[in-house]
């Protein structure tokens, strides 16, 4: 094998399937990236047994061969060399030779035949949707995915397609984050749940642009498919959450008010409801609407805060307590200047939706509060 490919090209191929690489493993195989020439191109691929990741260089292709190098040492030395062509080879004590300007290294390698292949899907259902609006939609959604292990079918996102549209749906336990768009062809209704990691991985290659991006499932795999990248991923397994019917269609109090109002007297509170003094403990703050007014309040062995701002109000006074980062969260990825927040009784979840349409919910559950 001998390549001449340029630095820039090279670290983003590397830095697209590095995360595919496994962290905790028995197999050294698992810690390599796998080099493959095909004519004037070379594919790395990547694969934890849960995520593969394959991404496609043009490069200059003198002598066609394979083989498989520890990633963490051939990302860190190719990240570190002068940004101009960087020639890569196999010499014939099986090393990787990687020459650029005055530098020369050399690493072992690793057998490619001992490398496992990617799952083969027979894809069984797929939809094509821009990379922007894909990303978006993650986006708007995975800060929603649960991180507890013992619940793994909500460490993913449920990737619904049902009356032309593509639902995406993220729950903890504590809040759920929905984000609907409409598919631009017909497709077959279709559920998945795809784990938060991949999602991640996913997000950060996919490009804020109006390419596509296909993705295909199967019974228990899902594809992604870009021009010169390819994911394959296993689906999470278990019955994910009713959302349309956790989510409450009716409200007994409800405001409209300016996002960025809100967002910003959250960000304010918040720096007293994470207390100093208890790294560990987060204290909830208090919501009390009345007519045309919203107070936001939290006291605690750091000190106390109030916030007061004026909005348009619908229904009953209110009052009750939440955690100020899961309003946080969802006020963040919205872009709308104005939105709705609508409540039941003090004990019910409230919802954060736009004031047209139904683009996005955000459902967050309320804390009691010590009286």
């Amino acid at each position: 094998m001998k390549i001449t490919c340029e630095k820039e090209k090279l670290l983003k191929g590397i830095n697209s399937v590095i995360n595919g690489v496994a962290s905790k493993t028995t197999m050294p195989i698992l810690e390599g990236i796998l080099i493959e020439t095909n004519d004037n191109e070379i594919k790395l691929t990547t694969y934890d047994l849960e995520i593969g990741i394959e991404y496609i260089i043009e490069c200059n292709v003198e002598k066609q061969g394979n083989t498989v190098v520890n990633a963490t040492m051939f990302t860190e030395i190719i990240r570190k060399l002068p940004n101009t062509d960087i020639k890569i080879s196999l010499n014939d004590s099986n090393l990787l030779e990687i020459e650029c300007e005055g530098s020369l290294y050399k690493l072992a390698t690793m057998n490619p035949d001992e490398f496992p292949e990617l799952p083969k899907i027979n894809v069984d259902n797929s939809i094509e949707i821009e990379q922007n609006l894909l990303k978006n939609m993650i986006r708007k959604t995975i800060f929603a995915v649960s991180n507890e292990e013992n619940r793994p079918i909500f460490t993913g996102c449920l990737f619904e397609v049902k009356d032309n549209k593509l639902n995406v749906v993220a729950v903890d336990g504590y809040r759920l984050a929905l984000k609907t768009n409409i598919l631009n062809s017909k497709s077959n209704e279709f559920h998945a749940v795809i784990p938060g990691k991949t999602l991640n991985e996913i997000n950060k290659i996919i490009l804020d642009s109006f390419d596509t991006v296909k993705l295909g499932i199967s019974k228990n795999q899902a594809l992604f498919e870009m021009e010169n990248c390819k994911i394959v991923t296993r689906l999470l397994d278990g019955e994910f959450l009713n959302y349309k019917n956790a989510i409450p269609s009716n409200w007994e109090t409800r405001i409209r008010v300016n996002k960025n109002n809100l967002q910003n007297c959250f960000e304010r509170i918040i720096l007293i409801s994470a207390s100093s003094i208890e790294k560990e403990k987060r204290y909830p703050v208090k919501i009390s609407i009345e007519i045309g007014k919203v107070t936001i309040s939290c006291t605690n062995q750091t000190g106390d805060a109030k916030e007061e701002i004026y909005v348009n109000t619908e229904g009953k006074n209110l009052e009750s307590g939440f955690n100020p980062r899961y309003f946080l969260d969802a006020l963040r990825v919205i872009e709308d200047e104005e939105v709705f927040v609508e409540f039941g009784t003090n004990i019910s979840p409230c919802i954060i939706r736009p004031t047209e349409g139904e683009e996005y919910a955000y459902m967050i559950l309320p804390i009691r509060m010590k009286d």
